[in-house]
């Protein structure tokens, strides 16, 4: 059926139509098995610094302290691949990361070195937006940023997922909404390009003892916004990067970027 990758995939949908007997030691054996490599590639600050378009791609969006670094982490079953901080803000570009290319990649992308090999089939590029919101910037930098994420969203043509990041314990906040407006204006009713998907993040603060679940009416509410926007019909997905809560999850809309070929 394709590869090895592709039996894990399998094995993944079918665990979700028999629920009953799975266990997250499981998910997260089968998880790990879609990341043999992974590697911080580059930074991007424009277009013309974004890496070649010539595989599936991901992008992570949301305002800042979300949560996006951990959960870039988390889906790559790495502690640092992402630099997390507790000061809001501190992603200051595109950043790109190589999931399941040749060994020694970032040396060929960023500086031009000759690296021998080759990428997996299934590999895939995971693009880390800077936060919005909080962020201790100027103005004029966030202008900046929002011009690059419209002509990002619009020409990158091997953009295969926008996963937008909202925190699980507050819900939309104004700049979430206007971020949701451009994508369902570049993405939603049925337009080719990149699928739209809410990420709630943080659900393990939710729930003495990091069970795991949205705030009571938050998913209600983000679904209503979601439908007067309308992108309605899209993936909303609970996630925590403290249990992995949600990882499985987020590998069946990853595998659209790992099984684009351009």
């Amino acid at each position: 059926i394709g590869g090895p990758q592709n039996v894990v995939y399998s094995v993944l949908n079918a665990m979700t139509t028999f629920p009953a007997n799975n266990n997250d030691g499981t998910y997260e054996a089968l998880a790990n098995a879609l990341v043999r490599r992974v590697h911080f590639v580059k930074g991007a600050v424009g277009m013309e610094g974004c890496p070649k378009g010539d595989r599936g791609e991901v992008a992570f969006i949301g305002r800042s302290n979300v949560g996006k670094s951990s959960l870039v982490n988390m889906i790559t079953a790495r502690k640092t691949l992402a630099y997390t901080s507790k000061r809001p803000g501190k992603t200051q570009q595109f950043n790109y990361f190589a999931v399941n290319d040749k060994v020694d990649v970032e040396r060929e992308i960023r500086y031009g070195d000759e690296v021998g090999g080759s990428k997996d089939f299934d590999s895939f590029y995971i693009c880390d937006l800077p936060g919005f919101g909080f962020a201790a910037v100027p103005d004029s930098q966030r202008r900046s940023w929002g011009a690059f994420m419209r002509e990002y969203f619009g020409g990158r043509r091997n953009l295969r997922v926008v996963f937008h990041l909202v925190d699980s314990r507050h819900g939309l906040v104004d700049e979430d909404e206007r971020i949701m407006g451009e994508c369902a204006e570049t993405f939603g009713g049925g337009k080719k390009g990149a699928m739209y998907v809410v990420v709630l993040t943080k659900a393990d603060k939710n729930v003495k003892g990091g069970e795991g679940k949205a705030k009571g009416g938050v998913i209600g509410k983000v679904r209503e916004t979601m439908r007067e926007k309308g992108v309605g019909g899209n993936p909303i997905i609970v996630t925590s990067s403290e249990t992995k809560l949600g990882r499985d999850d987020m590998w069946r809309y990853l595998r659209l970027a790992a099984d684009f070929k351009v």
